[in-house]
């Protein structure tokens, strides 16, 4: 009888963890197609995005779908990226996810590379995202959008 309730409670913990990775997945495929609706649906409504490393003046932290919606909503206006090399570490919680991966494009504005090296901590509930740690190098998106904190601050403005 043991084996029955193992062998439920891990079939359980793989479809958590399959679903967490798919949000993971396709926040990827969403916000480098630019389809940041989609993207946003994928949080819970009290989601959270939070950047530990943003340089002064950049957000450090938005929430709620009507905040994300209204953070990333330019991000297709600024950077064409493909998201490359995607490696999933394995959690003993199966709806956390932490991944590495790599971003290869450009900054549309000034035509500069834009090539980042993530590591995210991303908590999902039922398969969507509720917090989001975005660890990545605010240098590379400044040498990107024009050599200075003031640009990438302004690429994300919606002023």
């Amino acid at each position: 009888m043991s084996d029955t309730v193992s062998t439920a409670q891990n079939t359980d913990t793989d479809s958590v963890r399959a679903a967490a990775q798919q949000a993971f997945r396709n926040h990827l495929d969403y916000l480098s197609s630019g389809r940041i609706p989609e993207w946003v649906d994928l949080f819970t409504e009290d989601g959270v995005l939070e950047f530990p490393y943003a340089p002064k003046g950049f957000p450090t932290r938005t929430a709620g779908k009507a905040g994300l919606h209204e953070y990333m909503k330019n991000f297709p206006d600024h950077f064409q990226v493909e998201f490359i090399d995607l490696h999933f570490h394995e959690t003993t919680d199966p709806s956390l996810v932490i991944a590495e991966f790599k971003s290869k494009g450009i900054a549309l504005q000034t035509g500069r590379p834009y090539n980042q090296t993530y590591i995210s901590v991303v908590e999902t509930r039922d398969g969507r995202i509720s917090r989001y740690v975005d660890f990545w190098n605010p240098l590379v998106g400044m040498e990107a959008l024009g050599d200075s904190p003031a640009d990438m601050v302004a690429a994300f403005s919606n002023d």
